[in-house]
């Protein structure tokens, strides 16, 4: 991206705010008002989200709910629906009842209770069980193909507000806002921008350029992601049940199998009577240099048909009456342009926002999946940034850098605890010792020690503050959530300021963030 923050621009009109009724009960007491002159200028941000996954399409439904005006920039001309699956559910039953999208949400996922580890020899070597999630959180864990999930989402959002074949190249922001130039030269404007796209986010290599530049990026952020897997996956076309009777079971039939040759493997139901997989290899430092030049790769099926060939012999026990059936039997089984191989970096970085620029999900964190975090706190990051920008009151630089730091100071604890544990779970599949160690710890820990694990990663349930709250009946409360508790007495604030407004037909003084 080349560097063009000399240029000067004035920002697009974003309108008048105007909030919906919904009044939240709260005792705390607004923050000093502000002037008529204020009050006057005060308009709602306009919100650029680069990115079409599932954290920037979690945001864009925020913000339709919000009625903040957004819009999407996605540098695929077409949206592909690449993926394995994903556990989810159980810490988003209160956001999904906000938003409406509980009931469908249910009807696209099967409960995930179970998961049932074998070696290759394809003997079980243990069952962990993870039934007393429902009764700590209050929901139920369901296991979702990441391309339903993706288009329920998509779904939410008008057609008009996403614009394909949009790959940014450069932006820009100053005092008087951001803009955006694309592939196409076509430029946009807004208050906000928000970097959701990805791995090899454009957005966060732009920014962290000119923060370089300034000599204010710290050097950990200029080193590569590094990474120790490469990842196979892919979901198949329906299958017969009489063929793959797990597909008859209630809940999904998750298969964890500790292979030879530095290979793990995964199968997952789902409730299309699909079989969603993905295979790990586990890379040394010399076959890790190998595969660096695949670093820079996108996701996509032209990458992956060396390494079907590789583990299309593996065994996997999901046949009929227990029988041993093979990774092609499910390759085979699976359109082609829904096979990816993909690399497993891991990094947080230190630099999340810069001006009126904040990143999201995998462009400031990148998990690994073993531990099912990395859409978990996409949705999270897009929740607690959401909540801000719904509370914001001024689209000045200076505000928007606040609010860029309240979602940072939230998140970055939550996604360092998730980041350790994501760890965990992917040693689980590791035939080194520690592989051996993370397996024997799990398969001897006591009833209330995986409560105690289950605890620390589904305290984070997050609300908006902008609708209406939902209780939660978990047996163990959530954890604190800042941007929560502080929107909330602003929104209590301004609407009932517009309500007062309504009523006696005066000027409303409302509360500045």
């Amino acid at each position: 991206m080349s560097d063009t923050r000399s240029e000067k621009f004035e920002p697009s009109e974003a309108g008048p705010f105007v909030c919906e009724p919904r009044v939240h009960v709260s005792t705390a007491k607004p923050k000093a008002p502000l002037t008529e002159e204020e009050l006057a200028n005060m308009e709602k941000p306009k919100v650029l989200i680069v990115g079409a996954g599932i954290g920037g399409l979690m945001l864009a439904n925020l913000l339709q709910k919000g009625n903040i005006p957004y819009e999407v920039y996605e540098r695929n001309k077409e949206m592909k629906p690449l993926g394995s699956a994903m556990s989810l559910g159980s810490c988003f039953k209160q956001l999904f009842q906000q938003l409406q999208l509980l009931e469908e949400f249910e009807k696209i996922g099967k409960p995930n209770l179970t998961m049932e580890l074998f070696d290759s020899e394809m003997k079980s070597m243990f069952v962990l069980d993870s039934t007393a999630r429902e009764t700590i959180t209050g929901g139920v864990e369901y296991i979702v193909a990441r391309p339903d999930l993706y288009n329920l989402l998509l779904r939410q959002i008008p057609k008009e507000r996403i614009h394909m074949g949009k790959k940014v190249m450069s932006f820009l922001q100053n005092d008087g806002g951001v803009m955006i130039r694309c592939s196409d030269n076509s430029t946009v404007q807004g208050d906000i921008l928000v970097g959701a796209d990805g791995t090899y986010s454009g957005v966060r290599q732009h920014l962290y350029k000119t923060l370089k530049e300034k000599k204010v990026l710290p050097a950990s952020d200029e080193k590569a992601m590094p990474f120790t897997c490469i990842c196979l996956v892919g979901q198949t076309d329906v299958l017969d049940p009489e063929e793959f009777p797990g597909l008859k079971l209630p809940q999904s039939q998750f298969v964890f199998v500790v292979g030879e040759e530095n290979y793990s493997l995964s199968t997952l139901t789902t409730i299309t009577n699909r079989i969603c997989w993905f295979v790990i290899r586990f890379l040394d430092k010399e076959s890790s240099r190998e595969h660096d030049s695949f670093r820079n790769s996108e996701w996509g099926p032209e990458q992956a048909e060396a390494m079907c060939k590789e583990v299309r012999h593996f065994k996997v026990p999901i046949g009929k009456e227990g029988a041993i059936m093979t990774m092609g039997d499910l390759i085979d089984k699976t359109p082609k342009d829904l096979i990816s191989k993909v690399m497993l970096e891991e990094k947080i970085f230190e630099t999340w926002h810069g001006g009126r620029t904040v990143l999201l999900g995998d462009s400031c964190h990148k998990l690994n999946p073993a531990g099912g975090a990395g859409a978990l706190n996409a949705i999270q990051d897009a929740v607690a940034l959401g909540n801000w920008i719904c509370a914001l009151q001024a689209k000045d630089k200076d505000s928007i850098a606040r609010i860029f730091k309240e979602y940072r100071d939230e998140r970055y604890p939550v996604v360092k605890a998730a980041f350790a544990t994501s760890q965990v779970f992917r040693d689980l599949g590791g035939i080194n010792f520690k592989g051996l160690l993370t397996r024997m710890v799990f398969k001897n820990m006591p009833k209330w020690l995986m409560e105690k694990v289950i605890i620390r990663r589904t305290r984070s349930r997050p609300q908006v503050s902008f609708l209406p709250l939902r209780k939660d009946n978990g047996s163990v409360p959530p954890m604190a959530q800042p941007s929560l508790e502080k929107t909330l007495p602003i929104i209590q604030a301004r609407l009932e300021a517009e309500l007062a407004k309504a009523e006696s037909g005066q000027k409303v003084v409302a509360t500045a963030v």
